[in-house]
């Protein structure tokens, strides 16, 4: 039998100190170029976005491919693709750690409707609000020492 799989997940991550070094005008070469890596991975892309310091990524994560695997690579790669084209002369990397948080597939238009309106969204929340939340919402323990 083939295996079948239906997860979604939201990955979120930040600049390195969530340091606003993206600069919003070129950020869709940057999502283009993720894309391409999630495609090159058989994944699913349905939604990209972010701010100046973070990004939100909505994708069905293809069952060969571990997550943690998926997010390096693209954390690599685009950290890699970044500095050579510089698009964003002040980005130095991205953080070490990452947000990885499933959702069922019901959810996944108000999930995607959410990644779309991130700008919108932190005029009157930050990035390390809204990722408490979510690390929150989803029952995962953590140390607020170690979030940046």
């Amino acid at each position: 039998m083939a295996t079948f799989t239906q997860i979604l997940y939201q990955i979120v991550f930040s600049s390195k100190n969530a340091e606003k070094t993206m600069v919003l005008t070129e950020t869709e070469k940057l999502y283009r170029y993720i894309w391409g890596v999630l495609k090159n991975k058989k994944c699913t892309l349905y939604q990209i976005n972010g701010t100046e310091n973070h990004l939100h990524i909505v994708t069905h994560v293809h069952p060969t491919i571990a997550v943690s695997s998926l997010v390096k690579d693209i954390k690599v790669s685009s950290s890699g693709w970044l500095k050579e084209q510089q698009i964003f002369p002040n980005f130095v990397g991205w953080q070490d750690g990452y947000g990885a948080f499933t959702y069922h597939i019901n959810q996944k238009g108000v999930l995607v409707n959410y990644v779309k309106n991130q700008r919108q969204h932190h005029r009157v929340k930050t990035f390390r609000e809204e990722f408490i939340e979510l690390l929150e919402e989803h029952g995962i323990e953590f140390d607020e020492r170690y979030l940046k």
